[in-house]
């Protein structure tokens, strides 16, 4: 046991979707054997492995059942492969309840243990229930090799049956606060969009019958609002989503060093994305490095440290590394198979800890040192919007940093859901003939009349009443062939920004006031007033031409494409206690209860930066949490180290 950290806040199966409430730990396999570990099942091992894990700070681990080491049924058949019956090889299943579930009562005896020696180290577990998909292999029964696990009724069969088992014989463990699906179950086998609901809702209502007292996490990557596998429906059969938000399998985010912007933002972008358009909490399950050609052993540090400040400060509620430890010793497959699996651990083979590992010891101490262990929601002050065939992740992560370096928060709404309300709408890179139902534009622009501001950026789009609400009458549509920068001239300092898609339309103002022109005269840049509030466009889509391009948001000669979103948002950030400067700075703002407010600033960027805060008239800096800072007048001028944060509170 240690006393090293408080454990003022003991986990319970509300804590991850409780909102304000942050988890740290990782993903487990035991350090000796990894996937094999219940066949060469080594207590001891298992037991040093957890005393390390939780002297260094972790709370909570992810583990897996492997699914064929704990219902490793085998088909006999005989002529014309007609099935005659399952069995544990030539031994029929014994016919106790484990038994017809086809589960080895050896494989259950090690968990029983493993479950123990974890509540022994205080340590709590979500627990992969279908694992048969695991770095890149897949592991099913014997008797069901072959068959689609998502599809195949007889593969289904099983699985309910291992899962209603297993998770009513161990509901009642208190090292147990959650169970997920499985492992990434969306990679298991092919599916359509209603396989993929109905498979889904089989395991969700199983567990859920089986236990209704613990939440069932959704274990999935890679979802999508238009594909197989969707947010939405994870959000309606499960009570948490989670994201994997690994640059290198995610598109637009392998672009640059992990430890700028783009990529220290992906796993908060995401992971808020899937929260408002599934409609239930999000946290990160999986994320790192996976190795050392991506990063150091010290900038996996700074990129853990930043990644967990930015989860924390956006209530993504918890942050599991990938994984506990080095598997570089170990030769069957999948390490056998591919490096990458080889070298991700927060320990060393010698059971040493990495840097990464005192990332999330500090991190965790630091929550434990604050007066509250709850943080209050961020404000938000803008929605965007995504629309029918743009490519909506590259918009979104556009959209997300695009703003934090405005210096505003925005949440996410979909064009098939209720449009949230909001002083300022973000319609980013629309795109075709079928971008938003008609009903739903109505109800935007009589926002807009109200008093509301829309942002629009155009992608070879086509929209109704376009002269009426923009203000530009357009003329003529071409293929674009310049793609020079903009210039924004009505802007101060004039700046440019990048020019990007693939059509030209050609413009004139019948009202709209130009803020910026194409290199021949043609109208870039534009507001105009509408009805009580005032409509932005952009001639180009901003938000894809930066997704599908490196370094344009922390090279230092990177144009500064944040200020369009500062000129649509001057009127949300006027309502904020604090200003920033620096575009490589994420700020957030929490109402706390006691009328203050309570401010994140986390330095997304490999080098320090002095930044000097503006506070708004009649707010004054009150407590520090972490950093340091010096006031003059409305100003607060703090050092931020390196990927790193500080956090204090200003009150009126």
């Amino acid at each position: 046991m240690t006393d090293k950290f408080s454990n003022q806040t003991p986990l319970t199966s509300a804590t991850l979707t409780t909102p304000g409430t942050f988890v740290i730990g990782c993903n487990y396999w035991a350090s000796h054997a990894g996937t094999n570990m219940w066949r060469d099942w080594q207590p001891a091992v298992v037991e040093q492995d957890f005393q390390r894990l939780a002297a260094a700070g972790m709370q909570l681990l992810r583990v897996f059942p492997l699914w064929p080491d704990f219902q490793p049924i085998t088909a006999s058949r005989t002529g014309y492969g007609r099935l005659v019956e399952f069995g544990f090889g030539d031994a029929p299943l014994p016919g106790d309840k484990w038994g017809q579930a086809g589960i080895s009562a050896e494989a259950m005896a090690h968990f029983t243990t493993f479950l123990d020696l974890a509540a022994k180290y205080e340590l709590k577990f979500i627990i992969g229930l279908l694992t048969g998909w695991m770095s890149g292999r897949l592991y099913v029964p014997p008797a069901l090799e072959g068959l689609n696990p998502l599809t195949d009724p007889l593969a289904i069969r099983w699985e309910i049956r291992f899962v209603r088992e297993f998770v009513s014989h161990f509901r009642d463990h208190p090292a147990i606060i959650g169970w997920d699906l499985g492992n990434e179950c969306n990679c298991m086998g092919e599916s359509n969009r209603e396989q993929a609901y109905l498979w889904a809702a089989t395991i969700a209502n199983t567990i859920h019958m089986a236990d209704p007292t613990h939440p069932v996490i959704s274990g999935m990557h890679s979802l999508t609002t238009e594909g197989n596998w969707r947010i939405q429906d994870q959000g309606e059969l499960t009570d948490l989503l989670t994201t994997h938000p690994y640059p290198l399998f995610t598109p637009h985010c392998d672009q640059d060093p992990i430890n700028t912007i783009r990529t220290l933002m992906h796993g908060t972008a995401e992971s808020c994305l899937y929260a408002d358009l599934g409609d239930k909490p999000c946290f990160c399950q999986e994320t790192g490095t996976l190795g050392p050609v991506n990063a150091s052993e010290a900038i996996a540090a700074d990129f853990a440290r930043s990644c967990l400040f930015s989860l924390w400060a956006h209530d993504c509620h918890g942050m599991l590394w990938w994984c506990a430890h080095e598997q570089s010793a170990l030769v069957h497959p999948p390490y056998e198979w591919t490096a990458l699996e080889r070298e991700l651990g927060l320990l060393r083979t010698d059971g040493s800890s990495k840097p990464v590992m005192e990332s999330f010891g500090e991190f965790r101490h630091f929550l434990e040192s604050l007066p509250f262990t709850s943080l209050p929601p961020r404000r938000t002050e803008a929605v965007c919007l995504l629309s029918q065939g743009q490519d909506q992740w590259g918009t979104a992560f556009s959209s997300f940093i695009l703003a934090k370096q405005a210096g505003f928060d925005i949440t996410f709404g979909y064009h098939k859901q209720p449009l949230p309300e909001a002083d300022l709408y973000l319609l980013p890179n629309v795109c075709g003939t079928m971008n938003l139902w008609q009903s739903q534009w109505r109800e935007l622009l009589e926002r807009i009349e109200r008093g509301a501001t829309l942002y629009i950026s155009l992608n070879d789009a086509l929209l109704p009443d376009f002269a009426k609400v923009i203000g530009l009458e357009p003329q003529t549509r071409e293929r674009r062939i310049d793609l020079s920068p903009l210039t924004l001239e009505g802007l101060p300092d004039a700046p440019q920004i990048p020019h990007g898609g693939s059509s030209k339309v050609n413009l004139r103002s019948v009202g709209a006031t130009v803020l910026g022109h194409e290199t021949d005269g043609n109208p870039a840049f534009s507001v105009v007033s509408y009805g009580a509030g005032k409509v932005y466009f952009l001639n180009s889509p901003l938000e894809l031409t930066l997704a599908q391009t490196p370094g344009v948001f922390h090279n230092a000669d990177a144009l500064p494409s944040y200020r369009v979103y500062q000129e649509i948002a001057q009127g949300v950030l006027a309502t904020r206690a604090v200003r920033k400067t620096n575009p490589l700075v994420a700020i957030t703002e929490h109402d706390m209860a006691d009328g203050t407010r309570l401010i994140i600033a986390i330095n997304e960027s490999p080098e320090p930066i002095t930044e000097t805060f503006t506070l708004q008239a009649g707010w004054s800096l009150e407590t520090t949490y972490r950093g340091e800072l010096t006031t003059t007048a409305q100003n607060i001028v703090a050092q931020l180290p390196k990927n790193d944060a500080i956090v204090f509170v200003v009150g009126e």
